[in-house]
């Protein structure tokens, strides 16, 4: 009998269960860890208690703690949400020792699917299609090299325990196996604590297609259609659809019974996913089958009016599903984007610090589950991601229109995102046609999305600041004054020329002109016209930094104006400082030792991604000022070079 339940993750994922535990008609408790005690997640829910801690191997994956919070609360059943402990085998088991339900499939149902070597090898003696590739327990250089020749290249290499893109490498040619093998050990024996590999011939040019099973403890297993997952980078999911535009209902057909197969094979109980390859003559291989609810299961739930987390509270209180396949149906599409504070034009660096103002979109056919709010900081100590942003159409145009539409209406400043680049992701017209593959985000389409600013944005971002300063308190429209600004966005800088007229501002970037009049103007709002169209802007000032979304654009400009004057040379001083707040994982120099320009020297985890921190010139160490599992806040001294002529 299950009457309270504590939801084991935080932010929106948390959000997103206890809603729906509530609207089941149970009490949710929430577990946080310190800086996540003001959390709306901890408002959300009907109770909460403290871990104890920041990281999340203090807090969230703390096994003991988590036990021990859910007694504390008295709840009878736990969710983990997707991530942490949602996967955990070990927690499934302790959570049925301490008496506790926990709301997922049985724990040799994860541990099998959760190693790809085991998982793949009980697909392939079921029958299930799966990509050629070595799967054996032989992991020295000589085997691994010797099967990749028998595989062919291109070959992916794999964490076993892996998953969500970490621990995975392309390797072309045989000439990129041994590097590919190192970095993929390292990286998945930090993420997994396990270095066992797999190789898997590259399907390229692909489609990634995910079907979404559902079993009960009665014997009945479904599948609720598919997603397609095709955008993605380094092998992170970007956009997620339902229905997949390349699917035909025989491919849907096949892949469902396919991936009911494998629930059964693994002996599955619950909401759970199987992930395919598809190439383009629509053959489908299976990859993996992850046992938890999906971040992008949302767009599955919009399409089918299921609610995927009511189904698994159901089912772990020992109800047939509430479906036969023969019932399932598909209505409209759906399409998520997810947005994070991450720096695109700066290699999607994560950001740290102040979310100044947060707020989502509204409207028909619109979803944005979320677990910020303006005026909330987000820590190195988790991933970066502040929403997810669904919408649904009658067809996929419409949802496409409308997410575009909700994204310009979604503001997020005081923290650069990725809000921009996702309106472009989707407004790419290959992306419009329904053929975006898993090569559609290449290094061209990063190339032509980076440039973010127009000369418009520049103008405005030049008078708001003007608007803004405190000296222009008595600003008077009747003055003629011509004042210049130097702006800086990502690496581009913009000199901007503006005069005040009678009838507004005459704003010059380049060789552009553009006329501006301000209509209204509030503290963190505008309305006003440019060119003789009239709009509405919201802005965030922050010292010399303002954030300014325009709608399909929102960036952040850096006043130089009144900053010194800086040597050509100013780039390579030889001060290496965190790009992020984040955890020293690898100090790969010491004093006197001999550098060149681009040169590993420091390695900082943050947010689930390794940030490499490189020589800015040739020379020698001078000195080393962070330590191995030391954390260190963004622009913290790592290493000092002495460069050039000076070098010993």
């Amino acid at each position: 009998m299950i009457n309270k339940i504590g939801v084991a993750n935080r932010g929106e994922i948390a959000c997103r269960v206890i809603r729906s535990v509530q609207a089941a008609g149970y009490d949710a408790v929430a577990v946080h860890s310190d800086v996540d005690a003001a959390a709306p997640f901890v408002a959300l829910a009907d109770e909460s208690v403290a871990l104890g801690g920041n990281t999340s191997a203090e807090t969230y994956l703390d096994i003991d703690k988590v036990i021990g919070a859910l007694q504390a609360a008295g709840a009878d059943a736990v969710h983990p949400g997707y991530g942490f402990l949602s996967e955990n085998a070990a927690f499934a088991r302790a959570c049925a020792e301490a008496g506790i339900t926990f709301i997922g499939p049985p724990p040799a149902a994860i541990e099998s699917m959760g190693d790809k070597a085991t998982a793949k090898q009980i697909m392939l003696d079921a029958g299930v299609p799966c990509i050629p590739g070595y799967q054996g327990s032989a992991q020295d250089d000589a085997t691994l090299t010797r099967e990749a020749e028998a595989i062919g290249y291109p070959l992916m290499v794999k964490a076993a325990a892996g998953g969500g893109g970490r621990g995975m490498r392309l390797a072309a040619s045989a000439a990129d196996l041994p590097e590919a093998l190192s970095s993929a050990r390292s990286e998945a024996a930090s993420a997994f604590g396990s270095d066992v590999l797999i190789l898997e011939k590259a399907v390229v040019d692909s489609r990634h297609i995910e079907i979404q099973v559902v079993a009960d403890s009665h014997g009945n297993v479904i599948h609720l259609a598919e997603r397609d997952c095709s955008a993605q980078r380094r092998h992170q999911k970007v956009i997620e659809e339902a229905p997949s535009p390349f699917m035909t209902p025989e491919l849907r057909a096949a892949m469902g019974d396919a991936a009911v197969l494998a629930a059964k094979t693994a002996g599955y109980e619950g909401v759970g996913t199987v992930e395919f390859l598809v190439d383009g003559d629509r053959n489908f291989y299976f990859l993996e089958m992850n046992t938890r609810l999906q971040v992008e299961h949302p767009v599955t739930e919009l399409v089918t009016g299921v609610d995927l987390v009511d189904w698994q509270l159901r089912i772990a209180a020992g109800e047939p599903l509430p479906m036969t396949q023969d019932e399932l149906s598909l209505v409209g599409h759906s399409i998520e984007v997810r947005i994070y504070a991450e720096d695109p034009a700066r290699g999607f660096i994560p950001q740290t610090g102040r979310l100044g103002i947060f707020e989502a979109a509204t409207g028909p056919g619109v979803r944005i589950d979320h677990g910020v709010e303006s005026g909330v900081s987000v820590s190195p100590f988790y991933d970066s991601m502040l929403a997810k942003l669904i919408a649904w159409g009658r067809d996929r145009e419409e949802a496409r229109r409308r997410l575009v539409r909700a994204l310009s209406r979604t503001t997020a400043l005081g923290l650069t995102t990725n809000k921009t680049f996702l309106i472009q992701l989707l407004s790419e017209q290959s992306f419009i046609d329904g053929e975006a593959t898993t090569a559609f985000i290449d290094e061209a389409l990063l190339e032509r999305t980076s440039a973010n600013t127009a000369s418009s944005d520049v103008a405005l971002a030049a008078v708001v600041l003007d608007r803004s300063t405190v000296a222009m308190a008595n600003w008077s429209n009747a003055e003629h004054m011509v004042t210049r600004e130097l702006l800086r966005a990502g690496d581009e800088e913009h000199s901007v020329v503006f005069e005040h007229r009678p009838d507004g501002y005459v704003v010059t970037v380049g060789d552009v002109e553009h006329q501006i009049d301000i209509e209204a103007f509030g503290e963190d709002s505008l309305t006003y016209s440019i060119d003789g169209v009239t709009r509405g802007a919201r802005f965030l000032l922050q010292g010399d930094v303002l954030g300014l979304d325009v709608g399909e654009r929102a960036v952040h400009y850096e006043r130089l104006t009144y900053a010194p004057v800086r040597s050509a040379d100013a780039a390579g001083s030889g001060r290496i400082t965190a790009t992020t707040e984040g955890l020293v994982t690898d100090i790969l120099v010491a004093p006197g030792d001999t550098v060149t320009k681009g040169q590993t020297l420091v390695v900082v985890e943050a947010m689930k991604m390794e940030h490499r921190h490189t020589a800015d010139g040739d020379g020698s160490v001078a000195a080393v000022s962070a330590e191995q599992g030391q954390q260190v806040k963004l622009r913290q001294l790592l290493v000092e070079l002495t460069l050039g002529e000076e070098a010993s």
